[in-house]
Parts: C-alpha cells; sequence; structure tokens
C-alpha cells in the first residue's frame, strides 16, 4: 500500500510512499518542525525546552569543604548550582558534587538521593540544583537545594 504525502512545499505535488513513519517525516520537511541539512538527516526539534523539579534536598558534606565561607559570598538563594559526577569516588562511585558558578566546591548530593540522579546525568540529561534556603545549625551551614533537571 502506498500513501500520497505531501512535500512541504505547497504546490500540491506529492511524493509517494510506504506507510508509516516515513511519510510522516517527509510531510513535515520544510515546516520547520525538522532540524538538518548539510547532508545530516533531519531530527525532529523540541519545541521549547522545560524545567522539571525532581527532588528537594541538602547539600551533604559542608562541613569538610575548605573554604566553604569563601565559596558561599557568590551564592544566594535562587543561584544555580552545578552538578558533577564523580565516579572516581572512592567512598561513592554514584557521587556527584556540587559546585558555584566559579567553580568552587559546596558539597555533595546526598548518597540517600544520588542514585537515580547519577544515572540520568550518566544518560546526558542536564541536571543542577537551586539554593533555596541557608541555615546555620551549630557548626553547620545546612544548604537547601531543589534539584532539576532540563529536558
Amino acid at each position: 500500500m502506498t500513501d500520497k504525502v505531501s512535500n512541504g512545499t505547497g504546490n500540491g505535488a506529492g511524493q509517494t510512499g510506504q506507510s508509516g513513519i516515513t511519510p510522516f517525516l517527509g510531510g513535515l520537511i520544510g515546516t520547520g518542525a525538522l532540524i538538518g541539512g548539510g547532508g545530516n538527516p533531519p531530527v525532529i526539534g523540541k519545541p521549547f525546552a522545560r524545567e522539571i523539579f525532581l527532588i528537594e534536598t541538602h547539600i551533604a558534606g559542608t562541613m569538610y569543604v575548605d573554604d566553604l565561607e569563601q565559596a558561599l559570598e557568590s551564592v544566594e538563594v535562587g543561584t544555580r548550582l552545578y552538578f558533577f559526577r564523580e565516579p572516581e569516588n572512592r567512598n561513592d562511585p554514584l557521587a556527584i558534587v556540587i559546585r558555584n558558578k566559579d567553580g568552587q566546591k559546596l558539597g555533595y548530593v546526598p548518597k540517600k538521593n544520588n542514585e537515580i540522579i547519577s544515572r540520568l546525568m550518566d544518560a546526558g540529561k542536564l541536571i543542577y540544583g537551586v539554593l533555596e534556603e541557608t541555615e546555620q545549625v551549630d557548626h553547620w551551614t545546612r544548604l537547601t537545594i531543589q534539584i532539576m533537571m532540563n529536558d
């Protein structure tokens, strides 16, 4: 069985092709829904990216960070924090270190929360944190964050 598929030129001329995904993609050519060219195969473009809230947690290990006070000088509520996988970490191969915009270490995603987050990062997902609250508890600085994903 064959279907008539528009070539996207708007002139009514069609192409004959097999039923299925190929006619669908062929119908999108020229509509702006496909991104490609220069010999690259077309891909379906994302109409928009979304920020997805994953979990709220605290930054672990802040007591063990040298110069935490200095690292916190460039951080305030609402600041974006950057996550980096640390698979060579001898205590936790799923470790995710959290840094400020200057690359200074703030601590880690807590081990109890890092398994799924680290696997998402390993799969190429953009994961980051947003500082929600800073609280001094005795000799400990509690940094509450929201973990977010761009998709």
